[in-house]
C-alpha cells in the first residue's frame, strides 16, 4: 500500500511516499480503507519534535511510528474474529494519537479504541477533520469546568481546536467572544460566537467583558496579559507550554492558589468522548471546519501549509 513516511524528525521535508505492507487486523481490530486524513498540528508537533518533550511518546532518537495522521475516515474494509462493534463495510472515523497511521491507504485500530460509525449526513473529508481539534478543545472546557452561563473567551478561533471549542462552547450555553483574524470573523460569528474581535484591528485586552475561562487555542497569549480580563475565579488554559514553559510551572502551582489560575491539562481521546462529538455532528450542533484539501501525493505541500500558521480549520488529506 502507499503511504506517507518519515524516519527522523525535521521539516516537513523528511516526509515520503513510499510502499509498505498492508497491516492486517488482530483478533480484536478492524482493518479500514483510509478514504481521508488530515495534516494538522499534532501531526506536525510529532514529525519536528520541536518540543523535545514528544520524544518520550514517539521515539527519543527516531520515530518509533513512520506514518503520522491521528485523524481518519474511511470504510471497514476487514474485522478480526473476536469484533462485534462493527461490521466489513462500515464507513467509520476515529483518532488516534498512539500508533497514528492515518497517512496511509489502509490503518488498523482496536474496536474498542477511539473510532465510530461515520454520521450519514458527514462526508469523509468532515469525518476525517471530526476529531483533532475538537477533542483538545472537549478536554480543556472540561477541565475548566466550564457551565451554562459562562462567560468564555477564544484566542484564536479559526484553527481547528479554536473554531471547534466555538462550537462546543456554544452548546454548552456560554457566552463567547472570539478572537480571530478579519477574513474569519464572519465565519466565526456562523459558528455561533456571541462577539468577534478582530485583533488585527482591535486589541483583545480593550474588552469590557470579564472571563470565567480564557481558553488560548493557539498559544500567542499569556497569562499575565490575560489575567485582567479574567474573574476573580478564572481559568486561563494555552494550547502550548508559553514562554519559558511557564504554563508547566504556572499549573503545578495552581492548587496553591484561591483566585485567577493557569492550568495545563493533556486531553486525551476516548471512545466515549468520540461518541459525544460523533451524536453532536448527527445533530448539526458541531461540523468541522475545512480549509483545504490535498490528494496524498502533495502531502508534504499540506504540512508545509499547515507550519505557516494561517489554515483556517482543518487541512484534509485525500487517500482513497
Amino acid at each position: 500500500m502507499k503511504a506517507a513516511i518519515y524516519t527522523r524528525y525535521g521539516g516537513s521535508e523528511v516526509v515520503s511516499l513510499k510502499e509498505v505492507p498492508k497491516p492486517h487486523p488482530k483478533e480484536n481490530e478492524i482493518l479500514i480503507k483510509v478514504y481521508a486524513s488530515s495534516v494538522n498540528r499534532t501531526d506536525c508537533g510529532f514529525r519536528s519534535a520541536e518540543y523535545f518533550i514528544s520524544r518520550l511518546f514517539s521515539g527519543l532518537l527516531r520515530p518509533k511510528q513512520a506514518i503520522l495522521g491521528c485523524e481518519f475516515a474511511g470504510k471497514v474494509e476487514a474485522i478480526g474474529e473476536n469484533v462485534t462493534l462493527f461490521n466489513i463495510g462500515d464507513d467509520v472515523f476515529g483518532y488516534d494519537d498512539n500508533a497514528f497511521g492515518g497517512h496511509a491507504e489502509y490503518k488498523t485500530i482496536s474496536a474498542t479504541a477511539a473510532v465510530t460509525n461515520l454520521p450519514d449526513n458527514l462526508s469523509y473529508a468532515e469525518g476525517a477533520a471530526l476529531t483533532e481539534g475538537s477533542h483538545y478543545a472537549l478536554g480543556n472546557i472540561r477541565a475548566a469546568r466550564v457551565k451554562s452561563g459562562d462567560t468564555v473567551l477564544v484566542y484564536g478561533a479559526t484553527g481547528a481546536i479554536g473554531s471547534a471549542a466555538v462550537q462546543l462552547l456554544k452548546h454548552l450555553g456560554t457566552f463567547v467572544v472570539a478572537v480571530a483574524n478579519t477574513k474569519n470573523v464572519e465565519l466565526i460569528k456562523t459558528l455561533g460566537a456571541d462577539e468577534v474581535i478582530d485583533y488585527m484591528t482591535q486589541d483583545f485586552t480593550k474588552t469590557t467583558h470579564r472571563f470565567d475561562f480564557v481558553f488560548d487555542a493557539v498559544g500567542k497569549s499569556s497569562f499575565r496579559q490575560c489575567k485582567p480580563l479574567m474573574k476573580p475565579k478564572g481559568i486561563y488554559v494555552s494550547t502550548e507550554l508559553g514562554r519559558n514553559s511557564e504554563n508547566i510551572f504556572l499549573a503545578m502551582i495552581a492548587p496553591l492558589k484561591k483566585g485567577k489560575k493557569v492550568i495545563f491539562p493533556i486531553p486525551t481521546a476516548k471512545k466515549e468522548d468520540i461518541l459525544y462529538l460523533q451524536d453532536l455532528a448527527k445533530k448539526n450542533h458541531f461540523k468541522p471546519v475545512i480549509d483545504r484539501e490535498y490528494p496524498l501525493d502533495e502531502i508534504v505541500e499540506a504540512h508545509r501549509y499547515v507550519e505557516t500558521g494561517q489554515k483556517t480549520g482543518n487541512v484534509i488529506i485525500r487517500i482513497a
